[in-house]
């Protein structure tokens, strides 16, 4: 019984500031594409975002992991970053495609993963396999197998910049 009252009050931590990011994000959503400024239609609107938020908060899905608020300052630097990542990976595939057969290298290895969410862990597996010439294939706790066109990939990937950069997210 003391797990779940645990649980409720640390859900209920996040509650305000959670179902205030959805009912903005909502908004700007069903503003964006519909465009519409008259009283009917916004006040239909309004209603269809508290239906929305009333039945999310029923089913308990409103926490830090369904809205996560605390990704939204560190988010932009990273996607800087992965876009930088994704440019240098396909130029190195091109080049390894240019290269012929003998320059590349499958592998498929399993490598540790450092997030402590299903969130954190969704966005490294995701990262891995945004990057041309990797794709995360499994993903199990916190192992992760990774097939590679170029083995010198995998050995980047266990350096673990990626791994650490993912892991400040969740910070």
């Amino acid at each position: 019984m003391n797990d779940d009252k645990s649980t409720f009050e640390e859900r209920a931590k996040y509650l305000p500031s959670h179902t205030l990011s959805l009912s903005v994000t909502l908004s700007l959503f069903w503003w964006i594409n519909s465009n519409y400024g008259n009283l009917l239609l916004l006040s239909l609107g309004a209603s269809s975002i508290l239906l929305v938020i009333y039945i999310a908060y029923r089913m308990n899905v409103i926490d830090h992991e369904s809205q996560p608020i605390h990704l939204s300052i560190k988010i932009p630097g990273y996607l800087l970053w992965l876009t930088k990542e994704i440019v240098l990976a396909n130029i190195s595939v091109v080049k390894h495609i240019w290269l012929g057969n003998s320059s590349i290298s499958p592998t498929l290895e399993t490598i540790d993963a450092s997030q402590h969410t299903d969130l954190g862990k969704v966005i490294y597996a995701n990262s891995i396999t945004l990057t041309p010439g990797t794709v995360t294939v499994d993903l199990v706790d916190d192992r992760m197998t990774i097939h590679s066109l170029i083995k010198e990939n995998i050995d980047t990937l266990k350096a673990g910049e990626m791994d650490s950069r993912v892991t400040e997210l969740e910070k």
